[in-house]
């Protein structure tokens, strides 16, 4: 699924995503709103990890929907 989809059904979503990344808060995740690139640093942020790794587990979960 391409990351517009996502966006458009980010609602439906985002439970998938705080199932994944459990140190994300439902407040990260209206931040987020289904912008990749939020989605990206609030992982930076909340895991710390790079950019690149993050990257890398937004498109995987990307990937499974």
């Amino acid at each position: 699924m391409n990351w517009d989809r996502i966006e458009g059904n980010w609602k439906q979503l985002k439970g998938n995503a705080l199932e994944n990344w459990g140190k994300l808060t439902n407040d990260d995740m209206d931040v987020v709103n289904g912008k990749r690139e939020q989605l990206v640093g609030k992982l930076q942020e909340r895991y710390g990890i790079a950019k690149d790794e993050a990257e890398r587990q937004v498109d995987d979960f990307a990937g499974r929907y």
